[in-house]
């Protein structure tokens, strides 16, 4: 126990409130008791801290009260843990409890636990019995330093977080630094994150020695915690320190400004937007470590607005990923637990309106203007448009509008030189101050992998203009974690060397580096050759050649004689030289294999070097040798680093590109950097003028469009610097001829951060700039600025730092402003890039996410999809499905090879081999994906998967957002069919077809990306079968799919559920028992597969399961597997088993998968990182019937993990009273106000079943016709609605059709058999009148739901219409009438239906087909002709031939349209056979009487056009008497699909229903009915 000697107290608002100390326990519950004496004392926490610090404390106070002699009561009250707690709800459960335990005013409350607990417990305090007293016992250290402290108090509401609450104070806050003990390192950093934000606000002294002592910090807080010790006492007084500043800072605001009327909201830095990133990224990224990456997000917004300095961001960013707290939504942190959220800039914008800093709509942030000190006294207002920039990941580029600019720019430190001399520096002995430091990523890493290998320790001075580097002169110990270097080249290099002199100990991991995606590709073989042949042990982890790689030397270094191949990058000579003072013996590197690289780059190292004490001597007698003596290095007391010479280029380039002028005043011709010489040696002959003095450079580029190209340049000197001379040669045209560049000597150029050659070339292209790769080098063809395109899509970056910023100089002589993709790579070098484009040369600059949305989408944008599987498995017949549905082109791989090798297959295996005929194949997979990434198609061979070499191909597609679909069909059809074919060689070794799929059958999963499976059918309604399946499933595969939007469009929605043992057995009763409903869910877990083991049906099944169901239905599918505990018939122990089901179901292109939240997080982030285009379905089944939705604090927990990865949540209660369906809805109101995911809820159990009918969105259904309910008290469609009726949520209405003579008319029998069908209370019925004005007191009835209106009132109508559609005004009738509310008014709609009608009819003819680019007959040219015309261009027609009896009439029907419908009129006795030779009619539609014979010229043209169709025409004939017209008998002799008038008149009148009711109505049923 603390004594009170030990105890340090903190005042705020006059008071000694804040004690802090270590074991306090005693303390408070004495002192307590003693200041502040109550009849009831109530302890709140929750179920997470009461285990840990509850039953001590209670103890602790008994006694206490025991041994005072108190009457006074001890309580406690235990509630949820989680910010859901947090709410109405849980504080009315609060006071309610308090109020049934007769607590009075007197009763004193004590918070123990973190912020919520804080929270929630003090606005109780402020508000029972009109405030009573309380005390807070924080138990995070977050909390310690926070929330506890200053009265604020509150809940959250839907809306945002602390929007309710109040002021009030506690009387005491307990600090026990003790209960540190029992946090777990994260939560510890996560608190630290508010320390470092209180630090970098308020104090630069406090910063500092946060700084300055983070790497003894994070070993305690990482160190395991031993029983019986506490774990902090060896930093005990520096954990006391660090938390009272923090404390002492808070209170002195808080003094200062208790109500928040300005000051204090200064302690809110990094919140404004950090809060925004907490609303997405909670519960899986805790508030500090939002508040670290809100933090970074604001001071770069500081610096955006040019108020703070560069090195300030990077040094609170060196200080936040010291003490492991992320920085970006980038950081591996952040992919490790939430790599799955998205945080769209428009959410996070919307989400930080609602913050109580804000001045009604103008958003307020805490702005920094150095470490310590903020811009203002207050929060500052800040535009959405900074904010927005801030928060995108990409930028739109302005175009350059200024005339005359001179302007003086510096470049941030050079990024060479700054990580040579980061290295020098912590090899040496001494102290070392760096001035001019690249503040940067790459820099950053470089620094954070230093300290972890122990070799020096860094801190600022000057508020950070100056780094002070504490050398460890080479003594190195290997890193507890792998060194995470990102895409930082040089650090990776450099540090490569550094790692080879850290001495491994026997059973000693040795050190581990890697990076990210791009790092991995990167090449380092020869460096790590070099070092393996000089004792090193280096073992690569991944990929040959590349990092990850882990090294270990039990002596370092061996030395003597190095040979290194120099001709990749010179990083690796500057590597082994600056590593070679400390080898075991001195050191002569010979440089091999031709002449090095980057020279320069090599000059400038050994020059610091001697300025750290070493001396390199270069041989006068071997060629490309250097002599490194065994010495220490020597720290010089100040090194100033110069300006990156790279990085000078860019504004440099801008004046020569505008015709203004730029001066850089620290970089000249004395410069150690090769890329000095460029304005002299490259802009100077281009036509600019040119200044340069020893230390500075200026240009004054020419009047716009007068640069001049170079024939040819070599840029081996200033390699780097050659992507500006590129953007700058595309717009030099100022020449005779042709105005090429010829830029060489680049050849290292392919193997940075990108390939920079082949992106210059790619990207050069998007604006219309023709280049082309040369051996070593680029050329360009320069263009006149004026007739630069805007790059559809923007620029893309390749991550790599200069790519971006030499793009976007180029950008800014686009005619619209350019998209560049990833803005933040230039933190690489230069992360004030855009703030100096934007500042300086006033270029507009605006956020934007083109690169997110393009990067979200997993499928790229008509990508060429490449199908995969075994011979005969239709690969070739589904690809030309797939090539006319999607319209691209599609080739067969094996006839290409065929054509290449000019030889058939079964002769290049005869000669050749199989090996050879494998390595060929693979050979022209690699080309198809090179040359053909977008618009094909491509039937492969069955064993291009044999080799492993195409396999990484194929799954490297797969991963750039290419699409690998496997194709399948039942092993038995495949045997059949490859018994009989000849045409392709037997398997090598005559190998059973069956053992040939057993063993690829692991590598067809392994590289698709999707599945499709051919089902058995009946073969004569396969090959359409198979085109209806194909088209959903391309729907979903390719994102076209709209199942989610049209769903959440309707009022009510509903989706059947299938528990059939297979699907077989429902296909009968499919359309039937579907009737009205708006999904089909398959329920998996109620399949019987034969070879089923463990209850666990086999993929395979399951597969052909799906396929059957998805060509008998077009409804949406719902793929489920439940679980036992959830109420299904799934093991629980199978989760492995579910998942793969569940993901495979994804490769299906399923519609929507449900998730069940009971299944583990990492399942859940699989199917959330797999998911595509598929939609998930979050489910959860109270099937135990003890949550109650009355206290709904477990379900809120359900939906804010759900909320991490649903589009659908699905909570599923148990109801055992009537009233639990009203609390159910309570609960339903109270969520859906804010929620933007859909939300189905309902109650099981037959008491339940007013929730399914109160439920709206996806109501689960069933049919009498199934074999049982899939959940006890599901209703039908009818009975919902029949149910709805009767409560009044669907209120009879009155259908009517208008018109005369109507008595025959089929409309009533239609709509009152669909409204039967689907139990709707509605009535149609025919009102024939003699005028039009009669039916306008039916308009406005009450009652009335809607009507059909025919001849002849159609046109008079429309009078009586307060808005028509654009079919409506376009054929200048109405035959469907709308009614709608606008505004509370009545609005009605004038539509006209013809054309859906025939429409409708063709969709379902064509049943995925398409007829896009094909020619189409139409028969007549009355007013129905004009439908027909009007339908078929929908359609994609792109030739419609018109033919008549009455050729005028023809071309008045042709008039009526405009060019583009391609109406082309022929006249059947003028017609010759050339003028329809090679016309190939798709479709046809006759709109004449079938009772009147046609003539005899037009009746002949029309059978000849007919004839030039296939079994893939379809007919439709508007008569429908006979229902079989002659013409349908004439298009059925040639194969055509034929369907009559009497559909289309079906399918009108339903997409009226439609229309009406937003329901789909049965046709089947309503068509057998009209027809009788």
């Amino acid at each position: 126990m603390s004594s009170e000697l030990d105890m340090i107290t903190v005042p705020i608002l006059g008071k000694e409130t804040v004690k802090v100390g270590f074991g306090l326990n005693e303390y408070v519950a004495t002192e307590i008791l003693k200041e502040f004496q109550s009849s009831t004392y109530i302890v709140i926490t929750d179920s997470n801290i009461a285990p840990h610090h509850l039953e001590p404390f209670e103890r602790t106070f008994r006694n206490t009260i025991k041994k005072n002699g108190a009457e006074s009561r001890f309580l406690s009250y235990i509630i949820p843990p989680g910010e859901s707690s947090k709410c109405r709800a849980m504080k009315a459960e609060i006071e309610d409890w308090m109020l049934s335990q007769s607590c009075t005013r007197d009763t004193l409350l004590i918070a123990m636990g973190g912020g919520v607990i804080g929270d929630l417990v003090g606005y109780v305090a402020a508000t029972f019995m009109r405030g009573i007293r309380f005390v807070q016992m924080p138990t995070t250290l977050l909390a310690m330093v926070d929330s506890s402290i200053g009265g604020k108090t509150g809940i959250d509401a839907p809306l945002g977080k602390n929007l309710i609450g109040a002021f009030w104070q506690p009387l005491r806050v307990y600090v026990d630094l003790l209960v540190l003990h029992t946090l777990s390192p994260r939560q510890v950093i996560n608190g630290l994150a508010e320390i470092i934000k209180t630090a970098a606000m308020w104090n630069e002294k406090d910063f500092q020695l946060l700084e300055n002592n983070s790497s003894i910090l994070m070993e305690e807080i990482h160190k395991p915690a031993v029983s019986g010790e506490y774990k902090y006492f060896k930093i005990k007084n520096l954990l006391q320190k660090i938390i009272l500043s923090s404390i002492r800072t808070k209170c002195e605001v808080v003094t200062l400004d208790e109500r928040e009327g300005g000051l204090r909201n200064l302690l809110n830095f990094g919140h404004s937007i950090g809060h925004a990133y907490e609303a997405i990224l909670y519960p899986q990224i805790l508030h500090g470590e939002c508040v670290a990456i809100g933090m970074i997000k604001e001071v770069e917004l500081a610096r955006h607005l040019g108020v703070l300095k560069p090195n300030a961001v990077g040094r609170l960013a060196k200080c936040l990923v010291s003490y492991g707290l992320p920085v970006s939504v980038n950081d591996p942190k952040i992919k490790k637990y939430a790599g799955f959220k998205d945080c769209p800039v428009e959410n996070l914008i919307l989400t930080m309106a609602v913050d109580k800093k804000n001045q009604g709509s103008k958003k307020r942030v805490v702005i920094l203007k150095a470490i310590g000190e903020t811009y203002e006294k207050h929060a500052t207002v800040v535009s959405d448009d900074d904010i927005r920039f801030v928060l995108s990941s990409d930028v739109k580029v302005g175009t350059f509008t200024e005339h005359s600019l001179d302007v003086v720019v510096t470049p941030p430190g050079s990024k060479s030189i700054s990580n040579r001399a980061l290295v020098l520096a912590a090899l040496s002995q001494g102290t070392c101050r760096l001035t001019n430091m690249l503040h940067s990523d790459d820099t950053q890493f470089m620094m954070s992998a230093l300290e972890s290998l122990g070799a020096a320790k860094f801190s600022w001075e000057d508020n950070g203009e100056t780094l002070v580097v504490e050398g460890s002169g080479g003594k190195m110990s290997p890193p507890k974690d792998a060194l995470y270097l990102g895409n930082a080249g040089t650090a990776a290099r450099f540090l490569t060397g550094v790692s080879a002199l850290v001495p491994t100990k026997n059973n000693e991991h040795g050190v581990v580096l890697t990076g990210n995606h791009r790092m991995k590709v990167r090449p380092i073989g020869p460096l790590v050759d070099a070092l393996r042949n000089n004792g090193c042990t280096v073992k690569y982890l991944e990929k040959e050649g590349s990092l990850p790689l882990s090294m270990s030397s039990e002596s370092g270094l061996k030395g003597g004689v190095i040979e290194l191949a120099a001709t990749v990058s010179s990083q690796y000579v500057s590597s082994i030289l600056m590593c070679a003072p400390y080898a075991s013996e001195p050191v002569t590197l010979k440089l091999v294999g031709g002449k090095p690289i980057s020279q320069l780059y090599i000059d400038m190292t050994i020059a610091m070097m001697a300025s750290f004490g070493i001396n390199v001597q270069k041989s006068s007698t071997e060629e490309n040798t250097y002599h490194i003596p065994q010495a220490n290095y020597q720290s010089p007391s100040n090194y100033e680093i110069e300006s990156d010479a790279s990085s000078a280029t860019y504004p440099l380039a801008i004046a020569a590109l505008t015709g203004t002028k730029c001066t850089i005043p620290n970089i000249g011709s004395s410069s150690l950097q090769g890329d000095s010489r460029f304005a002299r040696d490259v802009l100077k002959p281009m036509g600019c003028l040119v200044e340069q003095t020893a230390t500075s450079t200026t240009v004054q580029g020419p009047p716009k469009g007068k640069l001049k190209p170079l024939e040819s340049v070599d840029m081996e000197t200033m390699t780097d610097a050659f992507l500006t001379a590129s953007v700058v040669a595309a717009v030099a045209s100022n020449a005779e001829g042709d105005a090429i560049t010829r830029i060489t000597g680049i050849g290292n150029q392919r193997v940075k951060e990108c390939n920079r050659i082949a992106a210059m070339v790619h990207e050069l292209s998007k604006f219309g700039v023709r280049a082309g790769e040369l051996e070593d080098g680029i050329y360009i063809f320069g263009k006149d600025y004026k007739t630069l395109n805007s790059p559809e899509g923007g620029v893309y970056t390749y991550d790599d730092h200069r790519v971006a910023m030499a793009f976007s100089l180029l950008a800014i002589l686009a005619p619209s402003p350019t998209v560049v993709i990833d803005k933040a790579c230039v933190e690489k070098t230069w992360p004030s890039w855009w703030d100096a484009l934007r500042n300086s040369f006033r270029v507009s600059l605006h956020g934007s996410t083109i690169g997110n949305e393009q990067q979200g989408a997993v499928i790229n944008k008509n990508a060429s999809i490449i199908l995969i599987g075994m011979r005969g498995a239709g690969k070739t017949t589904i690809g030309k499905i797939i090539s006319k549905q999607l319209d691209m082109e599609f080739v067969d791989l094996d006839e290409l090879l065929e054509d290449h090798l000019a030889m058939p297959i079964t002769e290049v295996v005869f000669k050749l081999g199989w090996d050879a005929f494998r390595h060929e194949e693979h050979k022209l997979l690699r080309e198809f994906i090179r040359e053909r990434p977008h618009g094909f198609v491509a039937a492969s061979g069955g064993g291009v998967i044999e080799m492993s070499e195409s396999r990484k191909l194929l799954e490297n597609y797969v991963k750039d957002g290419g699409i690998v679909l496997h194709v399948h069909r039942n092993l038995d059809h495949i045997v059949s069919y490859l018994s009989k074919d000849i045409t392709r060689p037997a398997y090598k070794d005559q190998e059973n077809i069956r053992d040939v799929y057993g063993r690829r059958h692991q590598w067809y999963r392994q590289c698709r990306s999707h599945y499709f499976i051919s089902p058995v059918l009946d073969e004569r309604v396969v090959e359409e079968k198979i085109e209806s399946s194909m088209s959903r499933f391309l729907e979903v595969i390719t994102g076209k799919t709209r199942s989610l939007q049209q769903l959440t469009e309707k009022n009510r929605s509903t989706f059947l559920t299938l528990n059939f043992p297979n699907v077989e057995q429902a296909l009968p009763l499919l359309n039937e028992v579907s009737l009205g409903c708006d999904a089909i869910e398959i329920r998996v877990d109620h399949l019987k597969d034969p070879k089923a083991k463990n209850g666990v049906p086999t993929l395979d099944f399951v597969a052909e399961q799906v396929a059957l169901l998805r060509c008998h239905t077009r409804l949406p599918i719902i793929f489920t597997v439940r679980t036992k505990k959830q109420g299904g018939l799934f093991p629980d122990d199978k989760e492995s088993e579910a998942l793969e089901l569940v993901l495979s179901a994804i490769r299906y292109g399923i519609n929507f998968v449900d998730v069940e939240l009971g299944w583990s997080i990492e399942s859940i982030t699989k199917i959330y990182e797999s998911k595509r285009n598929t939609k998930l379905l979050m489910s959860w089944h109270d099937v135990s019937g003890t949550w109650s939705w009355a206290r709904p604090h477990e379900w809120m927990q359900k939906i804010e993990l759900a909320s991490s990865f649903a589009d659908i949540i699905k909570l599923v209660g148990t109801a055992k009273t009537f009233n639990d369906n009203l609390e159910l809805e309570n609960f339903r109101n109270s969520v859906t106000r804010t929620m933007k995911i859909p939300l189905i809820a309902i109650n099981m159990g037959s008491k339940g079943q007013l929730s399914r009918i109160f439920n709206k969105f996806l109501t689960p259904v069933t049919h009498p016709d199934l074999p049982s309910k899939a959940a006890p008290g599901q209703l039908s469609v009818k009975q919902l609605h029949e149910a709805l009726a009767l409560i009044g949520e669907i209120v009879p209405q009155k259908f009517y059709v208008f018109g005369k003579p109507i008595s025959h008319s089929r409309s009533p029998v239609l709509h009152n058999t669909a409204y039967g069908l689907l139990g709707l209370p509605h009535t149609y019925q025919a009102y024939e009148t003699n005028s039009v004005e009669e039916v306008e007191s039916v308009l406005h009835s009450p009652d009335f739901g809607g009507a059909n209106v025919t001849i002849p009132y159609k046109l008079p109508i429309m009078r009586y219409m307060d808005e028509l559609s654009h079919e409506a005004r376009f054929f200048g009738a109405v035959n469907t009438i709308i009614p709608t509310v606008k505004d509370g008014k009545l609005c009605l709609r004038g539509d006209n239906t013809d054309w859906r009608g025939i429409y409708d009819t063709f969709t379902a003819a064509l049943d995925g087909m398409s007829l896009v680019g094909s020619s189409a007959l139409v028969i007549g040219a009355g007013g129905t002709s004009r439908a027909a015309v009007y339908t078929l261009h929908h359609l994609g027609v792109s030739d419609i031939y018109l033919v008549n009896r009455t050729v005028t009439n023809s071309y008045a029907v042709q008039n009526v349209f405009p060019p583009e419908y391609n109406i082309k009129v022929l006249d059947a006795d003028k017609v010759t056979p050339e003028e329809i030779k090679g016309v190939s009619i798709a479709s046809a539609i006759s709109t004449v009487p079938a009772d009147i014979a046609l003539p005899e010229g037009v009746d002949r043209l029309v059978k000849t056009l007919i004839a030039t169709g296939d079994k893939q025409s379809i007919f439709l004939d508007m008569a429908y008497k006979p229902l079989h017209t002659p013409l349908m008998a004439v298009a059925s002799e040639h194969g055509w699909r034929c369907s009559s008038g009497l559909e289309v008149l079906v399918r009108q009148g339903l997409a009226s229903f439609q229309m009406w009711t937003g329901l789909n109505a049965p046709f089947i049923p309503v068509y057998k009915k009209v027809i009788e």
